[in-house]
C-alpha cells in the first residue's frame, strides 16, 4: 500500500498491531506500508499512551540486543 497519502484509521491500527508483534520487523512494515522505522516510531508515539510507548520501545531495544534482525 505504498502511498504518500495519510493512512486511514484502519491502516494505522494495522501498523500498530504489526509494530507491537514480536514477529513483524520494521522492514515488513516498510514493505507493506512504505513507512520507515522513524515514521513507525512517530506513529506509535502519537497513538499510544506515553507509558505504553516507552514499554514498547524498551522491549524492541532489549530484544534487538539479542537478535540483530528484530524490528
Amino acid at each position: 500500500m505504498k502511498t504518500d497519502q495519510p493512512l486511514s484509521p484502519e491502516h494505522i491500527s494495522h501498523v500498530i498491531e504489526m509494530a507491537l508483534s514480536d514477529h513483524v520487523s520494521f522492514d515488513d512494515i516498510r514493505a507493506e506500508y512504505g513507512l520507515r522505522e522513524a515514521q513507525v516510531k512517530a506513529l506509535m508515539r502519537e497513538n499510544l499512551r506515553p507509558s505504553s510507548y516507552r514499554t514498547w520501545r524498551k522491549r524492541v531495544r532489549d530484544f534487538s540486543d539479542r537478535r540483530a534482525h528484530y524490528k
